[in-house]
């Protein structure tokens, strides 16, 4: 099996970690590719591995990604998600499968375009395979799918420092800071009494509880995090909704940057210069700044299913609390959201899904499997069974 590794950052080398930990004989040859060439030799450097083949590329020209991408069996993108619906055109003209971290709707929506050329090339491509969404989703599915009736999904998902006190906005860089905004700034799809709704981010605060040393957190509304979910649950289940977990204190924090203007993208002139600057811009710029890097961070996953069994009503909570691997060099964050995207890359190259076109995760992945998979790696996620409160 080969694989193409789109991007050679955080999460990009957790791809590549993984594959080279995978079985010798099926991963055969990985194709890490980046614009930055810092970024591949601080790879090499790290992961020296004989299969990798590191090559400097740029994504928007799309003649040199065809001819590197016809080579492979599965194309991984760990780029930027704009990126993602031209990728994925690239592999339906070259007949390689294709998966990407996603992240946002509106991309994810144009891909399934791409459904009918898809399964006529017999191609599979999967958008949105990365911690949430991706490995919530699929959290879910594992718990509705024993279930008579189900009622209600309730999912929540923080990466965050694993120490927040003096940090600007009790948060650190944990992931790409143009996701984060863009997870700030778009409103949310949800099912809410049976009816696909949509809410803005960053309301309907409520109170979440996590052991010690977390004990009551926030939780609140962002866009991207359940991606195709609602579409595939309409008319199965009453509520279904998505929310990122904080620090308290944090949405009321970026919710202020937010109704001053700050994650606006149209222009604004500034005087007496008259240059005209989009306020995310400048958000963008101060955050990279600020916000502490390389902090040790922790991943906090909690999905709560609720519903119907042999006619009881019945509750499954998955609890996941996941740090970062220090000697490995991946933070939490990167194991969770590079390593869901791994597993179901080397699914596809064995065949284990056979499905092909643009596929929701939630319908084709093998649910058993995954879970075998990401327990293997290490990542400790515990369901819990209950009667609802």
């Amino acid at each position: 099996m080969k694989f193409l590794v789109l991007g050679a950052g955080r999460m990009g080398y957790a791809v590549a970690y993984d594959l080279i930990r995978s079985n010798k004989q099926n991963v055969k040859k990985i194709v890490v590719a980046d614009e930055n060439r810092a970024n591949l030799e601080s790879l090499m450097e790290n992961l020296a591995d004989e299969r990798i083949v590191p090559v400097q590329l740029d994504v928007r020209k799309s003649q040199d990604v065809a001819a590197i991408m016809s080579e492979m069996d599965v194309a991984i993108a760990c780029i930027a998600y704009e990126h993602n619906y031209e990728l994925a055109k690239i592999a339906l003209s070259t007949h390689t499968h294709f998966v990407d971290l996603g992240g946002n709707e509106e991309v994810v929506a144009r891909q399934f375009t791409l459904d009918e050329v898809a399964r006529d090339e017999q191609v599979a491509i999967i958008p949105d395979l990365g911690l949430a969404p991706g490995l919530v989703s699929l959290l879910a599915v594992s718990a509705a799918s024993t279930l008579d009736e189900v009622y209600e999904m309730k999912l929540r998902v923080g990466g965050l420092p694993v120490e927040a006190d003096d940090l600007l906005l009790n948060y650190a860089q944990v992931f790409s800071i143009d996701g984060l905004i863009n997870e700030y700034v778009e409103d949310c799809t949800i099912i809410r009494n049976g009816k696909l709704a949509r809410v803005p981010s960053l309301t309907e605060l409520e109170e979440i509880e996590f052991p010690r040393p977390f004990g009551k957190m926030e939780a609140f509304t962002t866009s991207g995090g359940i991606s195709t979910m609602p579409q595939t649950y309409l008319g199965k289940v009453h509520n279904l909704d998505y929310k990122t977990i904080r620090y308290k204190g944090h949405c009321a924090a970026v919710k202020a940057l937010k109704d001053i203007g700050l994650m606006d993208s149209n222009p604004i002139t500034l005087e007496p210069e008259g240059i005209k600057v989009p306020p995310r811009r400048i958000l963008h710029e101060l955050l990279s700044q600020r916000l502490l890097k390389g902090e040790p961070d922790v991943v906090l996953v909690q999905v709560v299913v609720t519903g119907v069994k042999d006619k009881k009503p019945l509750q499954y909570v998955w609890q996941c609390i996941d740090y970062n691997e220090q000697a490995a060099g991946l933070s939490a964050m990167m194991r969770m959201t590079a390593f869901p995207a791994s597993i179901i890359a080397q699914m596809l190259a064995r065949n284990d899904i056979k499905e092909r076109g643009v596929l929701r995760q939630e319908s084709v992945v093998p649910i058993k499997l995954f879970l075998a998979e990401m327990d293997s790696r290490g990542i400790n996620l515990q369901m819990i069974e209950r009667e609802p409160a």
